[in-house]
């Protein structure tokens, strides 16, 4: 029987998707402007960020940017926001937007050097827990100095190329032949229970690496967006940011690296999995192969790759350009000295990122919602209203803590900060107490919103892209691999929050460590 023009709408609409989701996203655009116009916009606002989250969520049920971005186009077609609003959000993250555009696809011309370090990493320690340590000791100290999310590019590219090189392998190719590693039809029984590991195994790795990012993140004003705009804001140096944060991040780093021995030893919360010896056999079976293989020409990359990663990390580090524009750098750089110089070949680096970009443009819009429609006022004034200095400071880290696990710790970051300097310049707070609460709000913004891949973008990007299907990485698993953290993280923090910050920061002052800012509003507004 031929199908109807009707049937036919709705089995395009949202493509392979499950029927039931498609009436979920269908009934949200009915359901959305009924209660924004007839009920309450402050709870349509609450509404439209639920189904948001629902959408990431069901990441792999259907990319999150065809039906978060229905629910944003509604949005703003029935007043929750502008589009104007939306485009000052965008032009306010224009360097994250180019991060994700040049950066990520930079890492792409990188991969050959990746994948050898690596390779020698991986197949050197034998010792899981060893090796989990490792990642997540590498991601924090990379994620104080460079961005997170170009961390976790570096990750993914190099999860990549081991899945890739053992699923071909297992398939019956030659290293030669182009293999399709998202297809597992050509495996056979015994070769799946393998990859089954091999999948758990790399989940891990990445899960440790992604915590590893926020980690180090949290310790330095460069580490992630808002820690800058809050040293900003705060009138703090590089060295001064450290010290002020050190009595909360240094406990939290070691209990992080403590949880990730702990989570691994006791086999539980999905980490445990081992590298099966099969599969160590063709990883090693394949370093052996490169280094026979290895030409004059291959041996040249490697060293421009290799140059190009000491100008990235420096480039970074001493921030001479926007991250995104040092990406385009070595996109440039890379491309120039290693051949790749054909149209074709470069739109494939591209090909990871621009989804993410559109999806983080989503994102925004959804931020816009929360900002125009005041979403998270009744909260912030709540907790300002508290006097007892020690209950605020607790409060602070907690309500920036659960609003991040559900929003953009940047957005949440940068509300907080504005509202407390607004608070200090009206009088309501003195300056000692501006500069805990900073402790707070960047504390708070970094470490609990672990728990969600929405809080932080470097858990948003692994779970949007193209590796977390073939590793099995769902919102769901993500959420339970990360509860150890959260729960340490969390509690680790409030404790340095409550009990350490205050008395060792007026030790700071004695030691002559740091200075006490003279004046109020006028000493806050500059470094």
């Amino acid at each position: 029987m031929p199908m109807s023009l009707g049937n036919a709408f709705i089995k395009n609409f949202l493509g392979k998707a499950p029927d039931w989701y498609k009436v979920a996203i269908i009934a949200f655009l009915v359901i959305n402007p009924f209660v924004f116009f007839f009920i309450d916009p402050f709870t349509a606002g609450w509404l439209l960020v639920i189904e948001f989250i629902f959408t990431l969520a069901m990441a792999l049920k259907c990319y999150p940017l065809q039906p978060g971005g229905l629910l944003a186009i509604q949005a703003i077609a029935i007043g929750m926001t502008s589009a104007d609003q939306v485009k000052h959000e965008l032009v306010a993250n224009i360097e994250v937007m180019l991060l994700l555009i040049f950066m990520v696809a930079g890492i792409y011309f990188m991969k050959q050097l990746l994948l050898y370090i690596f390779t020698k990493i991986l197949l050197g320690i034998r010792s899981k827990s060893t090796l989990s340590v490792a990642f997540c000791f590498a991601a924090a100290f990379l994620s104080a100095f460079l961005d997170a999310l170009t961390v976790i590019a570096v990750v993914i590219s190099v999860a990549v190329g081991f899945y890739a090189i053992y699923h071909k392998v297992a398939s019956g190719k030659v290293s030669t032949v182009s293999h399709d590693h998202t297809q597992d039809e050509h495996l056979c029984e015994l070769t799946r229970d393998d990859l089954e590991n091999y999948r758990s195994f790399l989940r891990s790795l990445l899960m440790h690496a992604g915590v590893g990012t926020a980690l180090g993140g949290v310790m330095t004003m460069v580490g992630e967006p808002q820690n800058l705009i809050i040293a900003d804001q705060a009138g703090w140096l590089f060295g001064e940011f450290i010290i002020r944060m050190a009595p909360v991040t240094l406990p939290v780093f070691f209990c992080g690296l403590a949880t990730c021995v702990a989570v691994e030893k006791l086999k539980i919360f999905g980490y445990g999995a081992k590298l099966p010896e099969n599969v160590r056999q063709i990883l090693v079976d394949f370093d052996r192969e490169e280094r026979a293989n290895r030409t004059k020409q291959d041996v040249a990359k490697l060293w421009v790759q290799g140059f190009i990663a000491v100008w990235l990390i420096v480039g970074l580090a001493l921030h001479l350009a926007a991250v995104g524009l040092i990406g385009l750098s070595v996109i440039i750089l890379a491309t120039s000295f290693t051949g790749v110089i054909e149209e074709h070949s470069l739109g494939k680096a591209f090909e990871e990122a621009l989804p993410f970009t559109a999806l983080l443009t989503v994102f925004f819009s959804i931020v816009a919602v929360i900002i125009d429609q005041e979403l998270f006022k009744p909260i912030i004034d709540a907790v300002l209203a508290v006097e007892d200095k020690g209950t605020q400071l607790a409060l602070f880290y907690v309500a920036n803590g659960l609003l991040s696990m559900v929003s953009d710790n940047v957005f949440v970051g940068t509300v907080y900060i504005n509202e407390v300097k607004t608070a200090l310049v009206e009088g309501v707070i003195t300056r000692d107490q501006f500069d805990l609460l900073a402790v707070a709000i960047n504390t708070g913004t970094n470490l609990p919103s672990v728990a969600t891949p929405n809080g932080q973008a470097a858990f948003l990007f692994l779970l949007t892209s193209a590796l977390a299907p073939l590793i099995r990485l769902s919102y769901g698993r993500m959420v339970v691999m990360a509860f150890p953290y959260t729960i340490v993280l969390a509690i680790v923090g409030m404790i340095g929050i409550v009990f350490f910050i205050e008395p060792m920061t007026a030790n700071f002052y004695d030691w002559g460590w740091i200075s006490h800012h003279v004046g109020d509003a006028s000493s806050s507004t500059g470094h």
